[in-house]
């Protein structure tokens, strides 16, 4: 069975506009307050399936107001425009670090749409 990576360490940027993320594989991700918005893992912009994910737009300048522990699998961002109800899973968080890249490309052709 091969282990998941696990963070090391959760590190807000002082501007509140990023987060990096460390993990035990050696591995560290800065994701940006935007992207971690856009790609809430919560049902209003996930949907309930691959197919009913929104867009979020207008998120260029928002901040992370807090980052709260959801047991010791997960935390939850709060965000400064409100919204709070994505469970960001270390699982999830490695992913959007990894997948970043085409993540980013896909939210931003899919913005000029």
């Amino acid at each position: 069975m091969n282990a998941q990576p696990w963070p090391t360490e959760l590190r807000l940027d002082p501007t509140k506009t990023a987060l990096t993320v460390s993990f035990d594989t050696g591995e560290r991700f800065a994701l940006t307050a935007e992207y971690l918005r856009v790609e809430s893992p919560s049902a209003e912009v996930q949907g309930h399936s691959p197919d009913q994910k929104q867009i979020v737009m207008g998120k260029e300048k928002v901040k992370i107001a807090a980052i709260e522990p959801v047991g010791n699998y997960a935390i939850r961002i709060v965000f400064d425009d409100g919204h709070d109800t994505g469970f960001y899973s270390w699982d999830y968080l490695y992913e959007l670090g990894r997948d970043q890249k085409g993540k980013w490309a896909a939210y931003l052709k899919a913005r000029r749409s």
